[in-house]
């Protein structure tokens, strides 16, 4: 259920991502002040008689500010009530975006609550494998590192090398998760390895993380060029791509590559020939998605299907990485 809820937010954040909401809550844990977020541009006006709780935020002159303490306002604006927002001068409300970004966060908070249910749970195999319960914990650890980082995301004003951070830790749970699930699940006994095909699936996870991460360096440059050429003329936003298109375009045929060497491998030895089909159609889906974005404007939800895929395909591979303990027939 943990590894289920973190691709759920994993999803969450492609959908961000893919409708630019990642500023719909400018503030962290908080939206605008409130713990379900306003739906109205009314509910941040200040206006005469209005009663604000400590906290609360409002838009004023094209600025974030912030209740002191309860209040209701008078006839006038009174500065005095009212304190700057000072992590960042971004002040745009967009209720759309904002529940976006408010169901993303959400997620995040389920996930972290199975995350910790499942530590929690893992005292019981403290004594009989105890590198379980280590590493339940340490999951945990990660949860809340991730969301200390999707709070800087926010103040940052979704700075690309932070997002690109976020991301990879987004990853690495997923690894721990399902290092978690392997350690509770793995019999050796009566198994050897075949090393090359492990050999094969390890390189193959790391080239999968490596084009993950040109990825969010290439979504960052499509971000930077929506705003130049605005989103009705998403035709032009590859018109000119740069380095980073190309080499995350010409890295997949590196991935594929693998991928057909895994088959071939896994042929060999009689092993993993479900996994290997799956990773491939897997691919081939990803690489249709590719190349909607890139020569067909970017359809709707192709952008977030890119990324949950990518995230999938990782998981497969780590998986397999760790079950590699075959019989050869060699």
């Amino acid at each position: 259920m943990s590894l289920f809820l973190v691709y759920c937010v994993i999803l969450a954040g492609a959908l961000v991502r893919m409708t630019g909401s990642g500023m719909g809550c400018p503030d962290w844990p908080k939206c605008f002040g409130y713990w379900i977020p306003p739906d109205d541009i009314e509910q941040l006006t200040w206006r005469p008689g209005k009663v604000f709780e400590k906290g609360q935020v409002i838009i004023h002159d094209e600025a974030l500010w912030v209740a002191k303490a309860d209040v209701t306002t008078g006839q006038n604006y009174n500065p005095q009530d009212w304190r700057a927002y000072t992590k960042h001068d971004y002040a745009i409300f967009n209720p759309t975006h904002t529940w976006i970004e408010y169901l993303n966060r959400l997620t995040g908070a389920l996930a972290g609550i199975a995350v910790f249910i499942t530590a929690v749970l893992s005292f019981r195999l403290r004594k009989k494998k105890p590198s379980i319960t280590a590493l339940s914990w340490f999951t945990v650890f990660l949860m809340g590192f991730q969301g200390w980082l999707g709070a800087t995301v926010v103040y940052s004003v979704l700075n690309p090398i932070k997002i690109t951070i976020h991301m990879i830790v987004a990853l690495l749970i997923v690894a721990a998760l399902i290092y978690i699930l392997h350690l509770d699940s793995r019999e050796t006994s009566g198994k050897t390895t075949d090393k090359r095909f492990r050999n094969l699936t390890w390189i193959t996870t790391s080239l999968i993380l490596v084009q993950i991460i040109a990825g969010t360096q290439l979504r960052q440059f499509v971000d930077m060029q929506v705003k130049i050429v605005g989103e009705e003329n998403m035709f032009q936003v590859l018109t000119d791509p740069g380095f980073v298109f190309y080499f995350h375009r010409s890295f997949s045929i590196i991935i594929l590559l693998c991928a057909f060497l895994l088959a071939k491998r896994s042929r060999q030895i009689g092993r993993a020939q479900n996994e290997t089909r799956n990773i491939f159609l897997i691919l081939v889906f990803e690489g249709l998605t590719g190349i909607a974005m890139a020569y067909a404007g970017f359809p709707f939800g192709t952008q977030a299907a890119h990324l949950v895929l990518a995230s999938l395909l990782f998981g497969i591979i780590f998986k397999l990485s760790l079950n590699t303990q075959f019989k050869s027939n060699n």
